[in-house]
């Protein structure tokens, strides 16, 4: 027994620690209880929040509208957002940026970039040496990145997500394309980085968007596939999407929802950007026809007249959804001239007829990438707003050849609904209903090494070889390991992108550098020189495909092992130590224990990855490489022995990540199974077969990224700092505007408070006077000198003439609140002299309050109605432009005063028991006096059982003193209780007892 005390003593600190942890956990997430979700779009963006009570809910703009423009206006002492920036765009077309997603991860001679200055040459883009990228020079001195525009952005929907939250936001999940690539995923994590916000995840747009389709429609979802098709259309892009729903069985939560990104086709130019820039280049077409023969000058090359048709061309391919046709008519196009034009559909499609005879193409990519037919689409629906265009849905209907086209998803705010589901999935701070996510890779990623081979005696070359590391439409986040075992010294092998041969040539100039990385791995051959004797299990990287699709190589290792022999008697402490904390946690090590505690949809511990077809003999080799430990495994030693199965050490020695053996426990489960047994013989112990001992030692890694270098940290800092002088400025600016609306706003005010008659009839004219004179002399200050007044000044100026006005909004004030409360008091005081006439009525013999305290209340009763009366009568002499000596504070302390010794009785008489009726000696009540009722006379008392006749009376009990009853609800004076206490009962003679009842004990 004492055994079994001892044992659990651990366990109970274990769960103790394990109580404190997560204390700490809860008290971490109490900052924490709103996240977010932020839709990019090309045009515009919804900002969407979870927070305790409000459960999804998209964010409205200072507008109140329900999705902002993504555009940002930068000038040289501030900042416009959203729809304050698009209105500038007009103005200042230079200044205001749209559309700058698409330089995203881009070099300088992508065709993007060309396509971009094409299409807005009013911006002037520089050229950055050091990464290759561009950047927007606004002016000589500004000048900023894609990255950091982007992260302006982030910044401002963070603002508005914590405005409508009320609570500060740093968790959220952004949604990007699903064609963006390694660079450019990238480059959005730098550019939330620099806005200080925490990325939950990088979720795709059309998993956005299959989530939250499906989760509005679990219960529909059963253990049938259902294969339902995506068409997003928006502004700058197109993508076709293939997902599969049905329920399968996780480990955790049993029987959930499912969807599958099947397949995945796209077209980073089809949307209806490029269907305004063709309407926009139509109307210039035909304002020059107007002005034909008048000399004037190309609309085009005016910045802001064509800012001007391109804003119109958005209206009129809205419009133009719905009518024939439309008249475009915009005032003052260039130099004061009016134009006005009527657009028809018929025109608006032949303008874009090469545009939707690009609609199918994804849909042909979404079904081969997949490998379906059309038949097995259960369904098509629309997403995204340039589907609203007919012609679109006429051709896509064509193509899909269903009989209509599905619309029953919100086509603008379904991406943010679902990534707001997915941001509260990750988050600590709430528990939602599982909803199994499996993404797929759209672009294959392999590695690519070369090694010396001997063909002939004597004879060695090199060989190139490709091994897939995560192939296209498999599912992620997952990781991957794959050993080199033909190395013993340093090498180099490269991370590149796998067969991008289903994009087209356009495609693959636009998508940039196919080579991502070149990993460079410096001490494998001192690796190999401290453990002589070992024999090596290979060189190990360890790679990561995290959930916002981002690949990163976690760690590198050079593998060793040998058998050891291992006596029971020379188990060391230190190991002995291991194995009871082991035991404390679930009686040892589990294979199904991850190895970095990280939850991934797939995870291949120490797998090959796929081979080349055209290399199979190579693939056989890292196979048998891979799967060296699992053959031991498939004879194992004897059942005392189970825990030292090779894969089992082999994790537990990956995760310390040094070269210390790792610690083995060989009989940890047979000890706990045989407990209480006899010992087994010494000659049985000794004969245990030798144990496997692995060294893990790290290898250094040098990564030089070939696609596009990251910003340096010092750079980035640099731009973070950037970014938070300008929204400092811009609070300060926001801080000084508002001293200068309210020092406005109150000149106004009172001025126009000096001619009503509750104003003049407190004041003197030669107050007023001076009161106007000052209002008129700071108004024309702030006229002429306000412009640049710091904020320090309009608050001193704004404090000054409100003590000038002190003295008269105070009497105005007052006024107002007399009738009010002289009401108030005066009713208070009725009621508490009701109250304490009643309380002198009643009986000795029921009396529960004492003489002092009716005479306490009585004394504050008549000071404060002798203090209502002189006050009342001093103020009636004043006149009304004296400081009033009636001031509404003091009746409040007055009443406040009356109303606490009030409650105080009526919660004493609430609590209060009755007392004792004295009893005759036959234990029946003494005869009722006259004026007692008829049902008190013929009432008989039964004392209850057990009770004598020598039962004393219950005594009185202690007077409750102070205030703590204040709250309680009063006694209703005159009511059954009131009634029940004054009744009359005769007087018993000395020493007479009656029996209680039961309702008095």
């Amino acid at each position: 027994m004492a055994a079994t005390v001892r044992r659990q003593r651990p366990r109970r600190l274990a769960c103790w620690a394990l109580m404190t942890v997560l204390l700490a956990d809860l008290l971490a997430l109490s900052d924490t209880l709103a996240v977010m979700s932020v839709d990019l779009g090309s045009e515009s963006m919804k900002v969407a929040i979870v927070k305790p009570g409000v459960p999804m809910e998209i964010v409205l703009n200072k507008e109140s509208r329900r999705k902002t423009p993504v555009t940002v206006t930068l000038k040289e002492n501030e900042r416009f957002f959203g729809d304050s920036a698009a209105s500038m765009a007009i103005k200042n077309p230079k200044a205001t940026l749209r559309y700058f997603q698409h330089l995203l991860g881009k070099q300088e001679n992508n065709p993007h970039v060309a396509l971009y200055k094409a299409r807005f040459p009013e911006h002037e883009l520089g050229f950055d040496p050091q990464r290759q990228t561009v950047y927007f020079q606004i002016s000589p001195q500004l000048q900023f990145s894609p990255e950091e525009v982007l992260s302006m952005l982030l910044n401002y929907s963070r603002s508005l997500a914590e405005d409508f939250a009320e609570q500060p936001i740093k968790d959220a999940v952004i949604t990007v394309p699903a064609f963006f690539n390694q660079a450019e995923r990238r480059a959005v994590l730098q550019a939330a980085r620099m806005a200080g916000l925490k990325v939950l995840q990088l979720i795709n747009d059309n998993t956005a968007t299959a989530l939250s389709y499906g989760v509005f429609r679990r219960k529909d979802i059963n253990s049938t596939a259902q294969n339902i098709m995506f068409y997003d259309m928006g502004s700058g892009s197109t993508v076709c999407t293939i997902v599969t729903y049905q329920t399968v069985k996780t480990k955790d939560a049993g029987i959930q929802p499912q969807l599958q990104i099947r397949g995945v086709g796209f077209d980073r130019t089809l949307g209806g950007l490029e269907m305004e820039l063709r309407l926009r280049e139509h109307l210039a077409g035909l304002f020059n026809e107007q002005r034909k023969g008048q000399r004037a000058k190309d609309v085009r090359e005016n910045p802001r007249a064509m800012a001007k048709l391109l804003r119109e061309a958005n209206r009129l391919k809205t419009v133009l959804s719905a009518n024939a046709d439309h008249m475009a008519q915009i005032e003052g196009l260039m130099d004061d001239v009016d134009f006005k034009a009527k657009v028809t559909r018929a025109e608006f499609e032949e303008l874009c007829a090469d545009l939707f005879e690009r609609v199918p193409g994804p849909v042909q990519q979404a079904l081969q990438s997949a490998e379906m037919k059309l038949d097995e689409i259960e369904q098509v629906i629309l997403v995204g707003g340039a589907t609203r265009v007919p012609k679109v849905q006429e051709v896509l209907l064509k193509a899909v050849g269903k009989e209509e086209l599905g619309k029953n998803i919100n086509a603008d705010e379904a991406a943010a609904m679902g990534a707001v589901y997915q941001a509260a999935a990750l988050s600590k701070a709430f528990k939602v209903k599982p909803f199994v996510v499996r993404d797929a890779v759209i672009y294959p990623i392999l590695v690519e090494f070369t090694r010396e081979v001997e063909e002939e005696t004597g004879v060695r070359s090199l060989k190139h070889n490709k091994r897939v590391l995560f192939s296209r439409m498999g599912p992620y986040p997952q990781r991957k390991v794959i050993t080199f075992n033909r190395y013993s010294h340093d090498f180099n092998f490269h991370i590149n992108y796998g067969d991008l041969g289903f994009l087209g040539p356009e495609d693959l100039r636009v998508f940039g550098s196919q080579n991502l990385t070149t990993v460079k791995l410096k001490g494998v051959g001192e690796s190999f020189k401290k453990y002589p004797d070992y024999e090596s299990k290979g060189i190990k990287a360890h790679f990561n495909l995290d959930e916002s699709g981002v690949l990163s190589l976690d760690r590198v290792e050079s593998v060793f092992e040998t058998l050891v022999e291992d006596s029971p008697e020379e188990e060391s402490t230190l190991t002995k130590l291991g194995n009871t904390i082991s035991s404390l946690f679930g009686g040892g090590s589990t294979p199904d224990t991850k190895e970095n505690g990280t939850d991934t949809v797939q995870e291949e511990e120490e797998g090959p990855a796929e081979g080349s077809k055209d290399e199979p003999g190579e693939q056989a080799e890292l196979k048998e490489e891979a799967e060296a430990p699992a053959e031991d495994t498939s004879s194992p030693p004897p059942p005392e022995a189970k825990g030292a199965a090779a894969p089992e050490g082999e994790k537990a020695a990956e995760k310390d990540g040094g070269d210390k053996p790792e610690a083995q426990k060989p009989s940890e489960k047979g000890e706990a199974g045989s407990e209480g047994a006899p010992p087994a013989p010494e000659e049985e112990k000794k004969q245990k077969p030798a144990r496997k001992q692995r060294m893990v030692e790290e290898i250094g890694v040098e990564l030089v990224i070939l696609d596009l270098p990251d910003l340096p940290e010092d750079q980035l800092a640099r731009s973070a700092q950037k970014l938070q002088d300008l929204t400092l400025r811009d609070l300060q600016k926001q801080e000084r505007e508002k001293a200068a609306n309210s020092l406005e706003a109150f000149i106004f005010e009172t001025q126009d408070k000096l001619y009503q008659p509750e104003y003049q009839e407190v004041s003197t004219e030669e107050q007023r006077e001076d009161i106007s004179g000052k209002l008129s002399a700071t108004s024309t200050w702030l006229e002429d000198e306000g412009f640049g007044a710091t904020t320090a000044m309009l608050k001193e100026k704004l404090a000054e003439l409100r003590k000038l006005c002190h003295g008269l909004f105070f009497r105005v004030e007052e006024r107002k609140k007399w009738p009010e409360r002289l009401s108030a008091l005066d009713n208070l005081l009725n009621h508490s002299s009701m109250f304490l006439k009643g309380a002198r009525l009643i009986p000795e013999m029921d009396q529960i309050f004492t003489e002092v305290e009716m005479t306490t209340l009585e004394k504050i009763i008549n000071e404060t109605w002798a203090w209502k009366n002189t006050t009342v009568a001093e103020q009636t002499k004043l006149p009304a432009t004296e400081k009033p000596v009636l001031l509404s504070k003091d009746i409040e302390a007055k009443m406040a005063a009356l109303d606490r010794e009030v409650q105080y009785l009526l919660n004493k008489a609430k609590f209060a028991k009755p007392r004792p009726r004295p009893r005759d000696k036959n234990g029946t009540r003494a005869e009722a006096p006259l004026n007692a009722s008829t049902s008190d006379q013929s009432e008989k008392v039964i004392p209850p059982p057990g009770q004598t006749e020598d039962t004393k009376p219950i005594p009185e009990p202690e007077k409750e003193t102070g205030p703590e009853a204040a709250d309680s609800e009063p006694l209703e004076l005159g009511g059954p209780a009131a009634e029940s206490e004054q009744k009359e009962h005769p007087e018993q003679p000395t020493g007479q007892k009656r029996t209680l009842k039961n309702d008095e004990l």
